[in-house]
């Protein structure tokens, strides 16, 4: 069994499938934040300074750790971009 059947198989299990969507949003989260970032040419120190959170704060986003919606917006202000949520 190839790892996609084996996963497959798996996000039969509503269980699983919550969990395994929890954590690709947040996955997603990370990754924008990252490209964002550095499309803006900031450092995740120079990001913290601006948005006047702890550079640990961003690491730990951009590692796709929980994070509220109020870093976020914070972030966003900072990098000079609107923090848009939806649901689809």
């Amino acid at each position: 069994m190839d790892f996609k059947d084996y996963l497959n198989e798996q996000l039969k299990d509503p269980e699983f499938k919550q969990e395994f969507e929890n954590e690709t949003t947040k996955l997603e989260s990370a990754v924008a934040l990252t490209e964002i970032r550095k499309k803006s040419g900031l450092s995740q120190r120079q990001l913290a300074e601006t948005a006047n959170v702890p550079q640990s704060t961003i690491a730990r986003i951009e590692r796709g750790d929980n994070t509220s919606i109020d870093t976020l917006t914070k972030l966003a202000n900072a990098l000079g971009k609107k923090l848009t949520i939806s649901f689809s």
